[in-house]
């Protein structure tokens, strides 16, 4: 696949950008950290050369000046709330974080539970970070909390909570999710450290959307696909084009908020550094774009796999037809349709010709490859087989794994795991060849050529099982499906 985007320039940049605004407030730089520090798949599909943990990565060159807090709500603690992605709650969400980022090199130096109201539940939590010898502090809930301001800036509001004592001048407050309290701790800590004489100041990480890219580039509706189930929305900062007379995008939510952030800059410093949401912000990542192309191209399938991910849902009964009819709405405004994958229309004519479900992979060099169902295999389990049969150099119709070994699969599936579908799943596929390798060239060929899958667009003609989707996901193909169930 080609790369779009210049991932040692925004090492560079960024970092030194982000220095700048360290030392334009003096002392310390709260910077709030908005989506995912690293693990961010989606900026790495829709700027390929962009890896997922490339935040980080920029982060480390800051590492001896920077330390890490993570925040986390009492009310999601209370909740068990899940990250889809990962399928883990915040609070185990919390543990995976920080040894993540001590993994790397990090500083984190506290826990910071926000929302806090008493709950039984999280003074439990409180206790066992405790335990780990980890600091934890609590902020509270603040009645009215963003719009009255003078409760807020007052000592009845953030002089409440629980000053988190800090040593380096960059502290990144990052989160498990959204709606954790991230802003409220920076804009706390400010109040905090303005009594103490400290100069702090505050700043935000957003990658998305890219503020210096046009509203209705592909890289940008992508974002807004992303987050649909959101309602975001992204716009003209009107606030930066009254200041300054240019246009930048920013998203609604910053938008509506940014009056009440300047009351209360105004209540802590006298008055606000910045003059528009977008002057908040730090993010290079619009001058990076090292093929705009590319990463059109990339942002593109992007809407697309999130419109069919939006049916996919929809049909299994956990989406909603507003979520779908604004991605539908999104796909307009690029231009584009389902068939500009072109995996797509292969599944489908597929699918036409044989009348059974079927699959489709386009590979780096353009080449389609296709597959149907069978007694034997399913679309995916075929498609793996049949891909990597051609990246290897083997003749179509050899068999690599006989039927004499799918038969004892099938029956221990039907008969003793008491199965409706007899047929090979992808992992399946994968171990039986795993297995026969160890004796036959050919399937020793066939696994080396699974990596050459990575960044490859498969769609299917019906929905996969979680299965056959984590295999996929594993292997790094930009999979979607018809929302049609087996």
């Amino acid at each position: 696949m080609k790369n779009g985007f210049d991932i040692q320039k925004y090492l560079k940049i960024q970092s030194e950008h982000i220095k700048e605004r360290i030392a334009m407030f003096g002392d310390k730089l709260y910077m709030e950290f908005g989506g995912k520090l690293f693990d961010d798949h989606h900026a790495a599909r829709v700027l390929p050369g962009f890896e997922p943990d490339t935040k980080l990565k920029m982060l480390q060159q800051l590492s001896e000046d920077c330390e890490i807090i993570i925040v986390i709500s009492a009310v999601d603690i209370e909740k068990n709330k899940v990250r889809s992605d990962l399928g883990i709650t915040y609070d185990m969400d919390v543990f995976r974080l920080r040894d993540e980022f001590m993994k790397r090199g990090f500083l984190v130096s506290s826990v910071v539970i926000t929302h806090y109201n008493g709950q039984s539940s999280a003074d439990a939590y409180r206790a066992r970070l405790e335990r780990m010898g980890i600091t934890v502090y609590y902020h509270h809930t603040i009645e009215g909390y963003p719009k009255n301001v003078s409760l807020i800036d007052s000592e009845e509001g953030f002089g409440k909570n629980d000053y988190v004592k800090t040593t380096r001048p960059l502290v990144v407050v990052t989160a498990p999710g959204p709606g954790s309290g991230k802003m409220a701790v920076c804009l706390s800590q400010l109040y905090q450290e303005m009594k103490r004489g400290i100069k702090a100041g505050y700043a935000k990480f957003e990658t998305f959307p890219v503020w210096n890219l046009p509203l209705k580039h592909p890289v940008n509706i992508a974002y807004e696909a992303a987050t649909a189930d959101l309602n975001d929305v992204n716009m003209i900062d009107p606030f930066h084009l009254e200041a300054y007379g240019t246009t930048a995008v920013n998203y609604n939510r910053d938008i509506e908020i940014f009056p009440v952030l300047n009351a209360l800059f105004e209540g802590i410093y006298g008055e606000n550094p910045y003059k528009s949401p977008t002057d908040m912000g730090v993010n290079m990542i619009g001058y990076c774009l090292a093929d705009e192309d590319v990463c059109c191209d990339a942002a593109r399938h992007e809407i697309i796999r999130r419109y069919y991910a939006a049916l996919g849902r929809l049909a299994a009964g956990d989406g909603n037809d507003e979520e779908v009819n604004k991605i539908a709405l999104l796909m307009k405004q690029a231009r584009i349709t389902t068939d500009y994958r072109l995996c797509t229309v292969a599944a489908k004519v597929r699918k036409e010709i044989s009348e059974k479900a079927s699959a489709a992979i386009e590979l780096a060099d353009g080449t389609l490859i296709t597959a149907e169902t069978s007694p034997l295999l399913g679309p995916s389990a075929a498609l793996i087989l049949n891909a990597t049969k051609h990246l290897a150099g083997i003749d179509h119709q050899t068999k690599l794994i006989p039927q004499s070994m799918i038969q004892p699969i099938q029956e221990t599936k039907v008969t003793y795991l008491h199965g409706k579908n007899p047929r090979l799943h992808s992992d399946e596929v994968l171990i039986a060849l795993s297995v026969l390798s160890t004796t036959d060239e050919n399937c020793r060929k066939a696994l080396a050529c699974l990596p050459q899958l990575e960044g490859c667009q498969m769609h299917c003609t019906v929905m996969l099982g979680e299965v056959d989707r984590k295999v996929f996901k594993k292997l790094g193909v930009g999979l979607t499906c018809d929302p049609v169930k087996k």
